[in-house]
């Protein structure tokens, strides 16, 4: 076996055999050791970590899997932490608060379980949903609990192999430094599962509290003060709006909020209404794939609808469709991570402008956006006279900047071009609940207005502003020898960037890693954000490739995006081809294509 796998890896199984951990699992481990040298080392090579979305892996047996004790060991390493940075409460019994909620995925109710009976075994109070709910939903019970912290258990939008673990502070966003690098510390001091306090809930001392409708209805009663033109949708209620959860979380409250804002007319998709962790009738429950929003797009044909609302399991990513004109087919047409959050930037902040709301150049109302995420969203900010902040990817960032200004500056919205957008400050982590009844208030307010259709809305925001467009390209690369690769691939860009993309030279290299960038050749500090694994360049037509390895997927991305002056609506077309080839063409030239 020494020929196959590496000593570290044969010395973790063996532990896992010598361990307290049950018949089956010891099954397991001395199965791939006989006979599955391969997946023995991809179980067992490395120890999950925390990442841009907290802990995710495939479930299975191993250190490198997720599973009961992956997640006993997590969650103890957690809870250690919670201890020590809340003294006072821990030396009272029950003192510190926990919030735990869990998506539909297979395994989901199970870790959850265990999260809270290993948190209530520590001498915790924890609120355990009473069924599933979507992630935003956790966020917010953390806020409205007075919650020290708290955890999901999802994977969001993986493929169903998946699971995830996903903690959170007491301001209800993920834990970022120095609290992510110190619960990994902690969990790291775990050798043996024998060092985890598990319980059943029968010993967990009454510390379980489970929690439903009441913080159901108290968070959709703040997703309702979010509104902003309801007489709009009182004009449209009856709009058709095709709704599916596809096999996720949700269905139980987005139905519910786009009726308490006045939507009459939400068609749901039967058999995506089902909770399933298979996701039967997707490749992927991803709603950035538009294969994932097939089924609704066929309803919203067959009925009409002007708008397809998608949201991945764990309901904190939305996709939409929007009806093209007849004299354009009128069929239904996606739209892309930016492209919405484009019109939810530019709605907020004209709604906020024509209600009297906003501070012009006072410093006094901000938006967010990822670094990743188009630039249109700065412009429109700065057109407004609203301060636009750029973080790195994932959504704990954007929560960062919220924190640091509270108290000092209104936080409007914010967003990332992966699908996931958040209103209001009440949750703490990209909501689709929230984003989903906006999105259709800003339907009907377009259509109240005579702005026409969103798509309508968008190209005047393009004549206004420039023509934006963006693409993305994923390199998957599985497994320990794909890490590598991916690794190399980044070694080999920063040795060597780009002189030309897209006939334009490139006039910036900017290194997040090594937080500096390099302009016209003079090198300079860059240290306004935390080190990163990102590369940017930014070309002299401001043309901006970022290329980053996912922080929760065996992938690296490579961002695109490009712009030109859109004279009017009838020019749409052609420059949307012309921004299309140079995309293509900057694809060839990284040999993506």
């Amino acid at each position: 076996m020494e020929n196959k796998v590496d000593k570290i890896v044969a010395q973790r199984a063996q532990q896992w055999l010598d361990g307290g951990f049950d018949a089956e699992t010891k099954a397991e481990v001395r199965r791939m050791m006989e006979s599955d040298p391969k997946e023995l080392t991809e179980s067992f090579y490395q120890t999950l970590e925390f990442g841009t979305g907290g802990l995710r892996g495939i479930m299975g047996v191993g250190t490198n899997r997720m599973n009961v004790y992956t997640v006993g060991m997590a969650t103890q390493g957690l809870a250690n932490y919670l201890k020590k940075s809340f003294p006072a409460e821990a030396k009272i019994a029950g003192g510190i608060s926990v919030a735990v909620a869990h998506d539909c995925r297979n395994n989901s109710d199970l870790f959850a379980k265990t999260t809270a009976e290993v948190f209530a075994a520590n001498g915790f109070t924890v609120y355990l949903f009473d069924a599933l709910r979507p992630t935003p939903e956790l966020s917010f019970a953390i806020r409205y609990l007075h919650c020290m912290s708290g955890v999901v258990v999802t994977a969001s939008h993986n493929p169903k192999e998946y699971n995830g673990y996903k903690a959170y502070w007491n301001d209800g966003a993920q834990v970022i430094a120095p609290h992510d690098v110190n619960i990994i510390e902690e969990v790291n001091k775990i050798e043996d599962v024998s060092q985890v306090r598990f319980s059943g809930a029968e010993t967990a001392g009454g510390r379980i509290v489970m929690i439903g409708e009441e913080v159901d209805r108290a968070y959709l009663d703040r997703i309702a003060g979010l509104s902003l033109s309801p007489e709009a949708v009182r004009a449209n209620e009856g709009m058709g709006i095709v709704y599916t959860p596809i096999h996720g979380t949700g269905v139980r409250l987005v139905p519910a909020s786009l009726a308490r804002y006045g939507f009459r007319n939400v068609i749901h998709v039967p058999e995506q209404d089902v909770n399933d962790g298979n996701f039967p009738t997707v490749v992927s429950p991803n709603p950035e794939e538009p294969s994932a929003l097939k089924l609704a797009i066929a309803k919203a044909d067959a009925t009409g609808a002007d708008l397809v609302i998608a949201t991945d399991p764990d309901a904190d990513r939305i996709g939409i469709a929007v009806r093209q004109a007849q004299t354009e087919g009128g069929g239904m047409l996606l739209l892309n991570g930016n492209q919405t959050g484009t019109l939810l930037t530019y709605y907020l902040l004209e709604r906020w402008k024509e209600l009297g709301r906003l501070h012009p150049g006072e410093g006094k109302e901000f938006v967010v956006k990822t670094i990743v995420t188009t630039e249109l969203i700065a412009r429109i900010a700065a057109s407004f006279g609203v301060e636009c902040y750029d973080v790195l990817t994932g959504f704990k960032f954007i929560a960062a900047v919220i924190r640091e200004n509270e108290g000092k500056k209104q936080f409007i919205g914010g967003g990332e071009e992966s699908y996931g957008y958040l209103i209001g400050d009440s949750v703490r982590d990209k909501d689709a609940v929230a984003s989903a009844s906006m999105v259709a208030e800003c339907a009907a307010w377009a259509k109240h207005t005579g702005k026409g259709s969103l798509l309508d809305l968008l190209k005047a925001i393009y004549v206004k502003y420039g023509f934006f467009k963006e693409g993305l390209v994923s390199v998957v690369r599985k497994g320990k020898e794909g890490q590598q690769e991916i690794r190399q691939m980044m070694v080999d860009l920063r040795n060597q960037p780009p002189k030309e993309l897209g006939g334009s030279p490139v006039v910036e290299v900017r290194d997040y890693q090594g937080q500096y960038k390099v302009v016209k050749g003079v090198r300079e500090a860059m240290d306004h954000l935390p080190k990163s694994d990102v590369l940017q360049f930014v070309t002299e037509d401001s043309t901006i490739v970022s290329i980053r390895p996912s922080g929760t997927e065996p992938k690296i991305k490579f961002y695109f995006g490009v712009r030109e002056p859109l004279s009017d609506v009838a020019a749409y077309d052609a420059v949307n081809a012309q921004l299309g080839e140079k995309i293509e063409r900057i694809k060839r030239e990284l040999k993506l294509v």
